[in-house]
């Protein structure tokens, strides 16, 4: 018995040990209509869960280029599933960073000047990059130059699946038919077998997903089917269903009002360069940049000197107006936001290089061209750039002005979680109360009803004044529900045999037929055990790992002491007790019963009292 247990067991974990595996093994040649076997192998069946299969779902090609940036990618799509490609397009940016639902667009071989971009599908189902606020991506890495040399051609494989990995991530949100059988990868090349499933409908919108929006529509969804399903009225109708119970289910409806305090910080900010930000409670505010005392800059004969300024915008909607009022320069100026000229002077200086003039003029030039920025200043980060040219000595200024709508942000909404109950004709009103006034008792309205109500929302500074007919009403309801109607089981005789019964002997109690009760008592010993492990074998390796992630505020490695370390790999050992290490990998502590326990705890312990320490609680070590 032992052996053919340890037999079975060893089949079934050549069958499916780890994922790969499973893949290999179900998910692979279930999707793709091929065969599958069964653990012991002595049966092989072909199963139909796709309604269209292709092998050409989704293409993705990569090229590096000099600066480490991936500089072309190109994706090719098979959106019908008959197995040709259909469609291809290619990324107008080059990737800098690679992250679990996007990638990170920088100056290239640089993390400057970064953009955040999520993937997405337009209205033709076609992939697309949306420029987001860099904390909605997750788990994002650098792969160009300012973080190492050849981390693209070095990582390929890696680096093809977390950027394909994104792309059907966004394919699978928003069809969720579309099911990825297989990814193979050849050299620059990554591609995605795949097929459609789930219910085999031509409208990618099907109802098993809008479950997730909306949960509570299950009830009401479930009620309606069991109506019309003549397997279950079948059952209702049996002797096992015609009993029926009672049950009383409580549930609210709430208005809810939220009031937010608006500042301006919160709709438009300095986030970096400049020298100062002038804000007025009011909603108005202006951000310095450049060197404005008198020659302090000193240009020799001819110096370009750059001053940069980031403004994020969080809301543009509120921003009414935004604008260059004012600047001055001595010698010559320009002002470029996001890299786009919008004023120079006092010559036409238009180019990158030097201005096309002598460098010194002997005087200061004052501008007030008073542009709107409103076009440029969409939501995310913006950067302000002032370019000046200097002979001998000189100065600079810019101003930008903003005013925003800082009025209270305001929202309303009823949270209904009353309503499955509501519809469905076996549920009848029990209970309710209306802000405390008990409008329904045992199922009989008292007649009373609650004056309109007038309440106080938000802080002192935001106060909204409501008056509506409730604000919360508190429900219970009784419900008519399918038992059955089945007498009690007897457990007499499993109590008989639990209270007789010892370690040697076995005690019985069977009731006949007629009435009768016979007892009984035969000796009882369980098999043999045969030697069970003290533990399953397992050993801990380790491989080189430079750190590449990627935060909001920059490259992790940029603000380590040693940028490089490790990863760390626990593998089960095989039967002859081997380590069954990786490429790369070096071998911590050889195959046997290991206990990491205590460095899990302080490394657990260490990220928790970090994260308390960040939100400055007072979480005493």
């Amino acid at each position: 018995m032992d052996d053919r247990a340890r037999a079975a067991a060893e089949a079934a974990r050549a069958k499916s040990s780890d994922s790969d595996t499973l893949l290999k093994n179900y998910v692979t040649p279930g999707m793709s209509g091929q065969p599958v076997t069964t653990v012991d192998g002595t049966k092989t069946f072909t199963p139909a869960l796709a309604c269209q299969k292709t092998a050409n779902l989704l293409e993705v090609l990569v090229q590096p280029s000099a600066t480490g940036d991936i500089g072309l990618v190109r994706i090719s799509r098979d959106k019908d599933l008959d197995g040709k490609f259909d469609s291809s397009s290619t990324l107008p940016v080059p990737v800098s960073g690679i992250c679990a639902n996007g990638v990170v667009s920088c100056n290239p071989g640089t993390w400057d000047q970064c953009r955040s971009f999520r993937w997405d599908l337009d209205a033709a189902k076609e992939l697309k990059l949306t420029q987001v606020d860099m904390p909605e991506l997750a788990g994002c890495y650098c792969v160009n130059n300012s973080c190492g040399s050849s981390l693209v051609f070095g990582n390929l494989a890696s680096v093809l699946k977390d950027l394909g990995g994104g792309m059907v991530g966004a394919l699978t949100t928003a069809d969720p038919r579309i099911g990825v059988a297989e990814a193979r990868i050849n050299g620059p090349v990554i591609d995605y077998v795949g097929a459609q499933t789930t219910a085999c409908t031509s409208n990618p919108a099907i109802g098993q997903t809008a479950y997730r929006s909306n949960p509570a529509a299950i009830q009401g969804d479930a009620f309606a089917l069991s109506s019309t399903n003549p397997v279950f009225q079948a059952l209702a109708a049996s002797p096992a269903g015609a009993g029926k119970a009672q049950q009383l289910r409580g549930c609210t409806i709430t208005r809810e009002v939220t009031v937010k305090e608006v500042k301006v910080e919160d709709l438009i900010a300095r986030t970096s360069g400049g020298y100062a930000t002038i804000a007025d409670p009011s909603g108005s505010v202006d951000f310095l940049m450049g060197s404005p005392a008198n020659n302090s800059l000193s240009g020799g004969s001819c110096r370009l000197f750059d001053f940069r300024m980031t403004l994020h915008v969080e809301d543009p909607d509120r921003l009414k107006t935004a604008t260059l009022p004012y600047y001055f320069v001595d010698d010559w100026g320009q002002i470029r936001i996001d890299g786009t000229l919008i004023s120079y002077g006092p010559g036409a200086w238009t180019g990158n290089g030097y201005p096309p003039g002598k460098c010194e003029r002997k005087r200061t030039s004052y501008f007030a061209p008073n542009i709107d920025l409103k076009p440029w200043l969409t939501k995310g980060d913006h950067e302000i750039w002032l370019r000046v040219a200097v002979g001998g000595g000189g100065e600079a200024f810019a101003q930008v002005h903003a005013e925003v709508d800082t009025s209270c942000k305001t929202s309303e909404r009823i949270v209904d979680l009353c309503s499955g109950y509501a519809a469905d004709p076996k549920c009848r009103l029990s209970e309710e109360q209306v802000d405390g006034v008990q409008t329904f008792r045992g199922g009989v309205a008292t007649g009373l009803k609650p004056l309109p109500q007038t309440r106080l929302f938000g802080t002192a500074s935001c106060t909204l004044q409501i008056t509506r007919d409730f604000f919360e009403r508190d429900r219970t309801y009784a419900c008519t529900t399918d038992s059955a109607a089945l007498p009690e089981p007897d457990l007499s005789r499993g109590a008989y045999i639990i209270d007789h019964s010892t370690e040697t002997l076995l005690a019985d109690r069977q009731k006949a037929a007629d009435g009768s009760i016979t007892t009984s008592t035969r000796s009882f010993a369980l098999p043999a055990q045969g030697a069970v492990p003290a533990c399953e074998p397992i050993c801990k390796t380790r491989a080189p790992k430079t750190n590449t992630a990627a935060a909001p505020d920059g490259v992790v490695a940029s603000r380590q002491n040693t940028p490089s370390g490790y990863d760390t790999f626990y593998h089960a050992c095989d039967a002859a007790n081997v380590c069954p290490a990786g490429p790369g990998e070096e071998v911590v502590s050889a195959c046997g019963c290991l206990d990491d326990f205590p460095e899990a705890v302080v490394m657990m312990q260490t990220v928790r009292l970090a994260g308390a320490d960040m939100t400055c609680t007072s979480v005493v070590p």
